[in-house]
């Protein structure tokens, strides 16, 4: 089988890299021809986010499918239209890619949310501090995303279409992943607890199983059903959720995709976000999301003050600890904040798993040449 991946980044290498087990073909559109996927697949120079550009890629493949969420979702609707499977389909890209629209999903179908008003400019405003304010389009990793607090900070609001959201007291970050394939089976990952290296705003520690209650775990459980049935779509979804301090679960947001916060499923669960991902776009039976005992996973992400050729300090002393598995992501150069790579770990508690990460956080720098 032809399958077309719009976007040649990580995600996308750590898919091709687990699906080259089985007997299929991988092509790739990325504008960057030295991209993470370039060297695994057959990779095609274009703009995932061009309409003809996709088109051109999709119109021979047995199915497209997406390692990002910001392309063009009207090419991937016209593919549908030709007969090509498009996975997850383009109504459910196009619902996800704009929060605006994300967030109306969310309130049509009762799923919990936070409070929210939609502004096309800054203007529009009438919605009471503290907020986060939310790009419609484009964000991702923190960017496009900012949190509005005081009168003085209305200043630096963005005067773009974006969704104005209640500032929730969070107790935990958590997130759940969600696998669909086309003949209607799901299959839901155990939550995981994310935490946030506040500097970034990017994720700093991935820990497998939560620690949450009964109460909660049930909440996230209804939330995955919801989710499911009304999304209508087969595709790997993960939704990213706050724990308030009240023990209220609310959906931050979700993406349609891979997602970081389902790596240390790599070495952690019977089968992998990778591995599962292949068996929905494929439409095979969806496999065993079981866990073993604690995982974790850190991020490798380039250093401050430092851009250029990677280099990395620590990896070998990473390479004599047990049960920890390193993965890069085929990047030559790095700059402050980009994701190069993770790590992940295994233990028989959380405490010993945050032990472990702690210390090879402090063993790895990501650097390069000074800027």
């Amino acid at each position: 089988m032809k399958i077309g991946i719009l976007g040649g980044g990580q995600l996308g290498r750590m898919f091709i890299q687990e699906a080259l087990k089985y007997d299929d073909e991988f092509h790739v559109l990325d504008p960057n021809p030295e991209c993470s996927c370039a060297g695994i697949s057959h990779f095609v120079k274009g703009d995932f986010n061009n309409y003809d550009d996709v088109l051109a890629f999709g119109k021979d493949k047995d199915v497209v499918t997406i390692e990002i969420e910001h392309v063009n979702a009207e090419s991937l609707e016209a593919l549908e239209k030709q007969g090509v499977k498009v996975v997850p389909n383009s109504g459910s890209v196009k619902i996800i890619q704009q929060k605006i629209l994300q967030k109306s999903f969310y309130l049509e179908n009762e799923i919990p949310s936070p409070e929210f008003q939609a502004i096309q400019n800054a203007s529009e405003r009438n919605f009471s501090l503290p907020f986060v304010q939310k790009m419609n389009t484009g964000g991702y990793d923190g960017k496009g995303v900012q949190i509005i607090k005081t009168e003085e900070d209305l200043q630096k609001m963005w005067d773009v279409p974006s969704v104005l959201e209640h500032l929730v007291d969070i107790d935990k970050e958590l997130s759940v992943i969600i696998g669909i394939n086309e003949s209607g089976e799901s299959q839901t990952f155990p939550v995981t607890e994310m935490v946030a290296d506040p500097k970034l705003n990017l994720l700093d520690f991935n820990i497998c199983p939560a620690a949450i209650s009964g109460d909660v775990e049930d909440q996230i459980t209804k939330i995955a059903e919801q989710f499911t049935n009304a999304i209508a779509s087969p595709g790997l979804f993960a939704i990213e959720l706050f724990l308030d301090k009240n023990g209220k679960v609310w959906v931050n947001e979700t993406a349609p995709r891979l997602h970081n916060s389902g790596h240390q499923s790599q070495e952690g669960n019977a089968n992998s976000q990778f591995e599962q991902f292949y068996r929905v776009v494929k439409n095979l039976p969806l496999a065993d999301t079981t866990i073993f005992g604690f995982s974790g996973m850190l991020n490798l992400v380039g250093e401050e003050n430092f851009s250029g050729k990677v280099k990395y300090e620590g990896l070998n002393e990473v390479m004599k600890l047990p049960q920890t598995y390193i993965h890069l992501y085929g990047k030559t150069d790095t700059k402050p904040g980009r994701k190069m790579g993770h790590i992940n770990v295994l233990a028989n508690s959380r405490e010993e798993l945050l032990e472990k990460l702690t210390h090879i956080k402090s063993l790895v720098k990501v650097k390069a040449e000074t800027i």
